[in-house]
């Protein structure tokens, strides 16, 4: 195992970021990996500061671990670097203990319900509304889902809470449906392509939405995103039939998520 010494925080800097923060992040970082429940294979911040005095939290920080072969992922958004940094430990914090709580139950059933878990009295997570840039500049950021292989919807769920994300796109491994979980009414709720085609329930709250994916190309689906003021549209691709989900990014842009190893086609 890895102690907390020997892992390397690999570090980036955006932007006029002081140095006293990026080693405040640094130390944060290692100081928490003391606490990881399975050994860290890999740890990197990222610090970055907007240069537009209109952004509201200039200051970001995010935080990525590889725990045994499992991403962890937190963001955190301030005033100032320093601050983006205390918060960002927070997080890293609580999805850590948690990841040591949930060990046995994360492979396959829903975070156990213990005491002061995030049903009951966590502090939501603060996201900043995503800067207004002007529809003329955005443009689409792709990346991939974190899901490599296929995962049963309590494993999605799961790995949702550890990420710390709103939305989670990952392959089922009942129905092999390119499906999405996201939060909703105190629990969890899925969509797929052809909801019911060999769904099996799980034990945890998760219901099934009823309502097929539209058939879109990512143009179409971000137009439908802007139309309607929903925080992410999920969808399958026309062209290659394969499911995605657009979404605003922080900065502004658009973010393409694809399953992992496709490639949706930015066109009209």
């Amino acid at each position: 195992m890895k102690s907390a010494h020997t892992v390397h925080v690999q570090t980036e800097v955006r932007g006029d970021v002081p140095a006293a923060a990026v080693k405040l992040a640094i130390a944060k970082i290692h100081s928490l990996l003391r606490v990881a429940p399975e050994p860290v294979l890999f740890a990197r911040v990222t610090l970055a500061m907007a240069a537009d005095p209109a952004v509201e939290r200039p200051a970001t920080v995010q935080a990525s671990l590889d725990l045994n072969g499992r991403p962890i992922h937190v963001r955190a958004a301030a005033a100032s670097a320093r601050e983006a940094a205390e918060l960002m430990s927070g997080r890293l914090r609580t999805r850590l203990e948690r990841a040591a709580r949930n060990f046995a139950a994360t492979r396959g059933r829903m975070p156990v319900p213990l005491p002061h878990e995030w049903r009951h009295e966590s502090i939501p997570t603060s996201r900043p509304p995503y800067f207004p840039r002007p529809p003329e500049e955005r443009t689409i950021i792709q990346r991939s889902s974190y899901a490599r292989a296929r995962q049963t919807p309590d494993e999605a769920a799961a790995e949702l809470e550890l990420l710390g994300y709103d939305f989670y796109l990952f392959a089922d491994e009942a129905t092999g449906q390119d499906s999405v979980i996201y939060r909703a009414d105190g629990g969890y709720r899925m969509a797929q392509a052809r909801p019911g085609v060999g769904w099996l329930r799980p034990a945890g709250p998760i219901a099934l939405s009823e309502h097929p994916a539209l058939r879109l190309t990512p143009a179409a689906a971000v137009a439908h995103l802007e139309a309607f003021g929903q925080p992410f549209v999920f969808f399958v691709d026309s062209h290659t039939g394969r499911g995605g989900l657009v979404y605003h990014r922080y900065d502004g842009h658009y973010g393409l998520v694809a399953p992992a190893g496709a490639r949706l086609r930015w066109s009209t």
